[in-house]
């Protein structure tokens, strides 16, 4: 509660956003609660306001001046990330635009793709119906094109394009009011497709960072979905990732394509903060057969594999001595899907819009 100085809470809130579903609310629930405890306060429930909490998990990136109106100014404030436009909070980041682009969004630099361009497939970002039929065009040329709603979650409502009918289809089907707020992305297709998981959090004092893999599993619906992520975690920067034994090229590859892309985005939009920086590496075969690597997007908010980040987190903390850890989230869907018996369940039930699932994490066999 305020005292009569004005000062914040001792404690943390949770903030959803109004889209935010029953099985993640349940989840990021439990996460704020062991995230109290790390910081020592207590969990303080759920507000759409995180005005005067000592600490605040929005369910979203914040955007513009909503984590000033909330009193966040560093990342010691918050789980998450603030950007100043709406776009940096999307997978639009990741490309360029078009040249000579009709709708240029306010904030946009053209400076973030000549530090990224090794870290990154190719692609574009695109703000109107016009530039992104231009874009998705130009990207046929070289084989399938993947078109991605930039607030999509877990993979869902991309769609893969093989001529300009199936293109010009996709695009008139967007709502051309959050086109121009939001953007879409639209790159080259991948074929046998391995997605890394790399970034780092920052939290009660500690800096950790890691790398793993996304698991695929098949919804309620059978399409292929976000099934998970298992992650190696060690204290400290890349630096100490890149020192863990028996790295392979390809993640070597991944770790140091999302390390470029992390500090692109630093030098050229100084505006945002963020302490949790996740971002998906996909490597896969291009259509004439290249194998090519690059990243997706990038999360700074809560997301699919932030129980294995906070479960992980919280075991370097507990144990000092620890150098490095492993922890999976899961990630299953149907009411006869068999989760082990060492996964910690985090919510079980019939979620409303996506239907039963289960979701937990795991904490795996690791070396001090």
């Amino acid at each position: 509660m305020n005292d009569r100085t004005g000062q914040k809470h001792a404690g943390v809130r949770l903030m959803p956003a109004a889209d935010t579903s029953e099985h993640e609310t349940a989840v990021h629930v439990h996460l704020a609660q062991r995230i109290a405890t790390m910081l020592g306060v207590e969990y303080q429930g759920t507000s759409s306001n995180g005005k005067n909490a000592a600490y605040v998990i929005p369910a979203d990136t914040l955007v513009g001046d909503q984590a000033h109106s909330f009193g966040l100014h560093a990342e010691s404030d918050f789980f998450g990330g603030s950007v100043p436009f709406p776009f940096m909070a999307t997978k639009t980041i990741v490309h360029p635009l078009i040249s000579s682009p009709r709708v240029e969004p306010e904030g946009w630099s053209t400076e973030l793709i000549k530090l990224a361009d090794k870290s990154v497939l190719r692609g574009f970002s695109a703000f109107s119906r016009e530039d992104a039929l231009d874009a998705g065009a130009d990207l046929l040329l070289a084989g399938p094109v993947r078109v991605k709603p930039t607030r999509a979650k877990a993979g869902r409502g991309q769609l893969v394009v093989r001529n300009e009918s199936q293109l010009r289809e996709a695009v008139l089907n967007m709502d051309a009011a959050e086109l121009q707020t939001w953007g879409l992305a639209l790159e080259e297709n991948l074929e046998d497709v391995t997605t890394f998981s790399v970034g780092q959090v920052r939290l009660a004092g500690l800096t950790a960072s890691y790398y793993g893999w996304q698991n695929l599993t098949e919804d309620n619906q059978g399409s292929q979905v976000y099934g998970g992520s298992d992650l190696h975690m060690v204290r400290g920067d890349y630096a100490q990732l890149f020192q863990l034994p028996n790295l392979s090229q390809e993640v070597m590859l991944a770790i140091s394509q999302a390390q470029l892309f992390d500090h692109a985005v630093s030098q050229t939009y100084p505006g945002i903060i963020a302490s949790r920086r996740n971002y998906d590496v996909a490597q896969g075969l291009h259509a004439i057969g290249h194998r090519v690597s690059g990243v997706l997007e990038q999360s700074w908010r809560i997301g699919g594999a932030s129980s294995a980040e906070i479960f992980a987190l919280e075991r370097l903390i507990q144990q000092p001595a620890l150098t490095h850890v492993s922890a999976s989230s899961i990630e299953r869907f149907g009411k006869d899907m068999l989760v082990p018996d060492d996964v910690f369940v985090l919510y079980k039930g019939e979620d409303p819009e996506f239907g039963f699932l289960t979701k937990g994490v795991r904490m795996n066999a690791h070396d001090s």
